[in-house]
């Protein structure tokens, strides 16, 4: 295993917790998927898997190391994250974006040298994304930023990527062209872990999923096993359906419709 969290509680407020005894167990190459509503402590599950937020209790574990005691420079070259929204303050280049995902291997004043670069551009390649390296990333769509967030961590050169509802506001040709890079570097080794609200891409990437409910997993395993119309109508408040292919005794899970209510 990889990344590893054993029964981790979270509280922003003494009492209030917004995580409760969640765990989980991410190995190399694998795409583990969250879902559940708003609120339910996905993202709060991300900071902490990342380092960013120390759980109340419980444990997380990179390759068998408390991840605490890793320094930050040492657990960024190890965990990257790619926010859901990212808006630069200037307007950078793609490239130049993705040369800070090289920071965590310089030293304090260290500035990136020729191998840096290289780096920078084998990772856009990588997201066929090379000859984007001088456009304004402000002037990219939200697809090609997603892109170029994966290639900021591709140059991090990091084995776990966090990826925070990267379906989010993509169109289905973006959201398929990010998760089909997704697919692929996992094929490669890298491992992920998505938090969405897309459980269609759960379906059809994921070899995991975590189904959440207040702060709490409400199921886990594979998607064919996670993602059923009981556990799903259970996780959003409504009543879902799952749409399925071939015969009863080798059904495979297609689609997951919202059941629409009559009056």
């Amino acid at each position: 295993m990889i990344l590893e969290a054993r029964n981790v509680t979270f509280a922003y407020a003494a009492g209030v917790p917004v995580l409760r005894r969640v765990s989980l167990t991410l190995e190399r190459g694998m795409i583990l998927y969250l879902l559940g509503r708003n609120g339910c402590g996905k993202t709060t599950l991300m900071q902490c898997l990342s380092g960013g937020l120390r759980p109340n209790a419980g444990q997380i574990t990179l390759d068998g190391r408390d991840l605490h005691s890793y320094a930050p420079a040492e657990r960024a070259r190890q965990i990257g994250l790619i926010p859901q929204i990212h808006t630069p303050a200037f307007a950078y280049t793609v490239r130049e974006i993705v040369l800070m995902g090289r920071a965590p291997h310089l030293g304090l004043f260290g500035s990136p040298g020729k191998r840096d670069y290289l780096i920078a551009d084998e990772a856009l390649e990588s997201v066929g994304l090379a000859h984007y390296a001088h456009r304004p990333y402000t002037q990219i769509s939200g697809g090609e930023r997603q892109l170029v967030l994966i290639a900021r961590g591709l140059a991090q050169r990091c084995q776990v990527l966090l990826m925070d509802e990267p379906d989010a506001h993509l169109d289905l040709h973006n959201q398929q062209k990010v998760m089909e890079i997704v697919a692929r570097l996992a094929g490669q080794g890298l491992s992920f872990i998505v938090s969405s609200h897309a459980p269609n891409n759960a379906l059809a990437y994921a070899h995991w999923v975590l189904l959440m409910k207040t702060g709490r997993v409400l199921s886990a395993g594979a998607p064919a096993d996670t993602l059923t119309a009981p556990l799903l109508s259970d996780a959003y408040d409504l009543e879902a359906d799952v749409i399925y292919d071939g015969a009863d005794d080798q059904r495979v899970p297609r689609a997951v419709l919202p059941r629409r209510r009559t009056r």
